[in-house]
């Protein structure tokens, strides 16, 4: 009983028995060794895992200004074609008005142009009525006598206002429209007394608008209607000088020569012989 207890006591004082230094010391260098590497390890890690944050950062930043610097030129970009967008909507909204207004223009000078044309219709209309009035009182008023060239004879209003309407034309120079004038006088009135005058003043303005043959006939045609007539020397003279100027100088002779025979007392004989004198053949 005693050496059990004896042996019992002995365990417990080796086992709470102090631990001498020098170990205590080589088992903590042992711990530093092993613990030391692992301290070294994590540090390094962290300075890594630190620049890698950084360069991310960095990165993020740099992306971040490169999109907000993308974002600024494209809503610039949206800025300005929404800007030149309005002003091309104002530019065809102003140009739109301007057609609007020509339009407008346009339509009101087609109905000045309609209303025009109107009264122009009425005008001509009122005229026509109002020559034919005119016309149908004086062919209810009696053939008057008149004088013309030497010679007096009757004639309806018509006829005396037609003829001097058309020696007015011949007086003011107008010769294509005293032409006209008589051509249209001889065929309305083929019998009228003033017919040797209209085809005497019918060839003097053909010969003044150098229709020569045409002239010649009218004269012509004059002198045997009328070969007493006060003019038809000077008739006969205008037929001379129509053949001078186409070249037919024996024809012009000719004619001068009967000139001379037919009414030798006349002025126009004067002047024929004068020109006979210069005829070469």
């Amino acid at each position: 009983m005693s050496t059990r207890a004896s042996l019992r006591d002995r365990m417990r004082v080796q086992t709470f028995a102090p631990v001498p230094m020098r170990l205590l010391a080589l088992a903590l260098g042992s711990l530093w060794l092993v613990a030391a590497p692992a301290a070294h390890a994590g540090l390094f890690d962290d300075e890594e895992a630190r620049r890698a944050i950084l360069d991310l950062r960095q990165r993020i930043d740099a992306s971040r200004q490169a999109s907000d610097t993308a974002t600024q030129r494209v809503v610039e970009e949206v800025r300005k074609q929404a800007e030149e967008n309005a002003q091309l909507r104002r530019s065809i909204l102003e140009l739109q008005g301007q057609i609007d207004s020509v339009r407008g223009d346009l339509a009101k000078q087609r109905g000045l142009d309609e209303q025009l044309a109107r009264d122009v219709a009425e005008l001509q209309r009122s005229q026509k009525n109002l020559t034919q009035g005119v016309d149908d009182r004086l062919k209810k008023i009696e053939p008057t006598k008149v004088s013309v060239d030497g010679q007096e004879f009757t004639a309806d209003p018509l006829e005396t206002r037609d003829y001097e309407a058309a020696l007015a034309v011949f007086r003011k120079g107008d010769f294509p429209g005293a032409q006209t004038g008589f051509f249209e006088f001889v065929k309305r009135y083929p019998q009228s007394g003033y017919g040797p005058s209209a085809l005497f003043w019918l060839g003097n303005a053909q010969y003044a608008t150098r229709a020569y043959k045409e002239a010649v006939a009218n004269f012509r045609a004059m002198l045997a209607a009328a070969p007493t007539h006060p003019k038809a020397p000077e008739a006969a003279l205008s037929i001379a000088n129509c053949q001078m100027e186409l070249k037919d100088a024996k024809a012009a002779r000719k004619t001068l020569d009967d000139l001379i025979k037919v009414y030798p007392q006349s002025e126009a004989a004067v002047a024929a012989k004068d020109r006979l004198s210069k005829i070469k053949i």
